[in-house]
């Protein structure tokens, strides 16, 4: 029998609920008594009062108990209270006052034993419900102070969120108003580009009307000289006809220049071909009168400017050919191959200097057959290329033909 076996029964329940009240607090708990710590208060006491009083039998949980014991305050003044805790610490004199509380319980003990158990019991009640508040004041300022500092953090969170919202809504502010300054922008360029193409149209259809009548003035010129020219040449003719018929001068055959020609192509009257012609040679005959130069373009820039892009390799003959005509002032036009392209290069050319394109579909060398074509017997035609097909037809039709060297040689 241990000695809280010795105490009255009602002694001994005040022991154990006072223990019971403090258990999770004393360090450290026994192994028996560590799932009993675990549980709710009021159980704490009720189920697990056998293993609390068996562990009481060991003194220093004892003395641990009884300073946790200590540490709750006392209600009120109660004997049965001051014995269970003199018990549990052992203070001076403890003895006398577990022995006159066991009296008195022993006297009493026929008479209110029931009360006094049913007093005990609600005593353990009392004490396991004061530690179960306990808790949950703790528990629940635990929540608080975890709530608090959500509540922080989340009023941290909607700051920054405004301080975004602001943030975009000025940028998007910016951002619409710099669009309504670019349309605005846009429909002021739009509305001078229009201004500009009316005006430009008023301008072209002037220049066009001003065009019409120069040409038709100049067509009515031409006429007005035409006619002048052919009266004075028919009446030179008359009188030329009159002076040779009262003379009796005989039929004169050939003319001064048929001598120079026969000269610089090598017989008198042998078809024009595709020899080597000397840069000097060349000049000679650009220098004839109403001589007539055609160039087949590309077939002599790409002899000469074949690493150059086309663009360039136009600009640098056209720009040669002009120092040329000056001095010859042969009427030269150059042609460059279009056959395969839709659009047609504004080449600009020094004066006496013209720059065709042939049409679409159709290639450089049939235009250069048809201006040699149109050309009347007689006339000096030259022609410069290296083409042999295009060399025979245009010699066939009464052309000086000279290979590309021979051009680049007097221009280069």
């Amino acid at each position: 029998m241990t000695e809280l076996d010795q105490l009255p029964e009602r002694l001994r329940v005040r022991v154990v609920a006072l223990v019971a009240a403090v258990l999770p607090s004393v360090t450290p708990v026994p192994a028996s008594l560590r799932k009993v710590a675990g549980f709710a208060p009021a159980r704490r006491a009720r189920l697990g009062s056998a293993a609390i009083r068996d562990a009481l039998a060991d003194d220093d949980f004892r003395e641990h108990a009884a300073v946790q014991v200590a540490a709750v305050p006392v209600r009120g003044d109660d004997p049965l209270d001051e014995a269970a805790r003199a018990w549990l610490s052992r203070p001076e004199g403890w003895q006398g006052v577990v022995t006159a509380v066991a009296a008195d319980l022993a006297d009493t003990r026929s008479a209110d034993d029931s009360a006094a158990a049913e007093l005990a019991r609600l005593e353990a009640r009392v004490a396991s419900l004061q530690a179960e508040v306990a808790q949950q004041q703790e528990a629940h300022a635990a929540e608080l102070e975890a709530a608090r500092a959500e509540h922080k953090v989340l009023r941290q969170r909607l700051g920054s969120a405004r301080s975004e919202l602001r943030a975009a809504e000025a940028e998007r502010d910016r951002a619409v108003a710099e669009r309504d300054e670019a349309v605005a922008g846009a429909r002021e360029a739009t509305a001078r580009a229009e201004t500009d193409v009316r005006r430009a149209r008023q301008l072209a259809e002037e220049a066009e009307r001003a065009l019409t009548a120069q040409r038709r003035e100049g067509r009515s010129s031409r006429d007005q000289a035409t006619l002048r020219a052919r009266y004075l040449l028919e009446t030179v003719l008359e009188a030329a006809t009159g002076l040779r018929r009262e003379l009796g001068l005989p039929a004169v055959e050939g003319a001064p220049g048929d001598v120079v020609e026969a000269g610089l192509v090598g017989a008198g009257d042998a078809p024009a071909s595709s020899a080597p012609a000397s840069p000097a040679t060349l000049e000679q005959m650009l220098a004839l009168p109403r001589a007539r130069l055609l160039v087949d373009g590309y077939n002599v820039s790409k002899q000469t400017w074949g690493n150059a892009s086309l663009e360039a390799q136009r600009s640098r003959l056209v720009t040669a050919l002009g120092p040329l005509v000056a001095r010859t002032g042969a009427e030269t036009t150059v042609v460059f191959d279009a056959a395969a392209s839709t659009a047609r290069t504004v080449v600009p050319a020094p004066r006496g200097v013209k720059v065709v394109f042939s049409p679409e579909g159709v290639i450089a060398d049939d235009v250069i057959r048809q201006l040699v074509a149109a050309e009347p017997r007689g006339r000096v035609v030259v022609v410069v290329t290296s083409d042999q097909a295009l060399a025979a037809d245009v010699a066939r039709e009464g052309a000086r033909v000279v290979p590309s060297p021979g051009l680049i040689g007097l221009i280069g």
